[in-house]
């Protein structure tokens, strides 16, 4: 029978994952991280509904406590990102660095076991022509999360299944109540682990960073207001300026060393080109020459055609997009995620 080590988070994803699994004659072990701080955690929903899905399969139950591990690769990461000016992407940094790499790590050193599974929205599939694993878009495209996923390495993808990415949200629901799971009518979480644990992105920034007050300016440095801090603001913002204006004004630029929040129009706040950083080449290997393929620079965001441009770098595996149409509201510190047709090329930070 083979084993795999299923990440169990609570939630009707993961649990169904389990599920299927479990009765698709897999030996399933339950593992679920403890992420987060404070006091009463680790007694937290997510937890007991993880330990409770675990007993109700039958299944073994494990717990890895993470929280320095998530202290210091998002928690930290996202407070000196937005103390600098720019708007970090948690969910791929956490994908990597603390749930994949780590979960296969324990699977593997702890129990001895190859194999681990998550209830994500995507597929992979080995490309036995170039000898490569492919990251694909789930079957459900409202539901897709490869955006999320496109740092993960080949070593990490060789070790990983996602059940969901074949059937839709829907289908999840009907599975989940077909096999009386607990969490079959759990609401889905609609925000980051961190923003549903403090109420708001706000709260917990002014958690860790004192706001300190400076001017919201023009492109010509013309002084038209004032900000509460540099954190509380992202490239493309329109909304919570406070500002009076004949035309709407948006946030084109953060310059953290002189304490600015630097608004103009709409056009200003759109660009041809932009440089991306800290580059995974998922489904291929690192070109040598531009590539055509359809980039996302948001989550939500609707792909849009670009030329991919290698670049040499001495730090790391860098490229310039070029847009064939100018985006509004691209912002340094999330993600552009490169695609052609279903099939995630690659994808980095956008830095500049």
């Amino acid at each position: 029978m083979k084993k795999v080590v299923v990440g169990l988070s609570g939630g009707v994803d993961s649990s169904t994952t389990a599920a299927i699994l479990h009765h698709q004659d897999y030996e399933v072990v339950g593992l679920t991280l403890w992420l987060m701080k404070g006091k009463g955690q680790c007694c937290s929903e997510g937890m007991v509904d993880a330990a409770f899905i675990c007993e109700q399969l039958g299944v073994p139950h494990h717990i890895v406590d993470s929280r320095d591990l998530f202290q210091t690769h998002i928690v930290d990461y996202l407070v000196e990102g937005y103390s600098a000016g720019i708007t970090p992407l948690p969910c791929s940094q956490c994908n990597k660095t603390v749930k994949f790499g780590p979960m296969l790590r324990y699977a593997k050193e702890e129990l001895g076991i190859d194999l681990i599974a998550t209830g994500h929205y995507a597929r992979i599939r080995y490309d036995e022509q170039n000898n490569r694993y492919q990251l694909l878009r789930a079957v459900d495209r409202s539901k897709d999360q490869s955006y999320f996923l496109y740092d993960l390495t080949q070593d990490l993808l060789a070790g990983v299944v996602f059940p969901l990415g074949e059937v839709l949200k829907s289908e999840t629901r009907r599975i989940a109540a077909q096999y009386n799971l607990k969490t079959a009518e759990k609401p889905e979480s609609q925000d980051l682990c961190l923003v549903e644990a403090n109420g708001s992105m706000r709260a917990f920034l002014d958690k860790y960073i004192t706001g300190k007050t400076g001017d919201i300016v023009d492109e010509n440095g013309k002084v038209l207001g004032q900000h509460e801090g540099i954190h509380h603001y992202t490239i493309g913002q329109r909304k919570g300026l406070g500002i009076a204006a004949p035309n709407p004004l948006y946030v084109i630029g953060i310059d953290a060393g002189r304490n600015l929040v630097i608004v103009g129009d709409r056009e200003n706040a759109t660009q041809t080109e932009c440089i991306i950083k800290r580059v995974n080449w998922v489904s291929m290997a690192p070109p040598t020459s531009p590539i055509r393929a359809e980039v996302q620079i948001r989550y939500r965001a609707k792909p849009q055609p670009v030329t991919v441009v290698p670049l040499n770098s001495a730090e790391d595996q860098q490229v310039k997009l070029i847009f064939d149409e100018p985006i509004f509201g691209i912002t340094p510190g999330q993600a552009a995620v490169w695609y052609t047709g279903e099939i995630v090329l690659g994808g980095g930070i956008i830095c500049s």
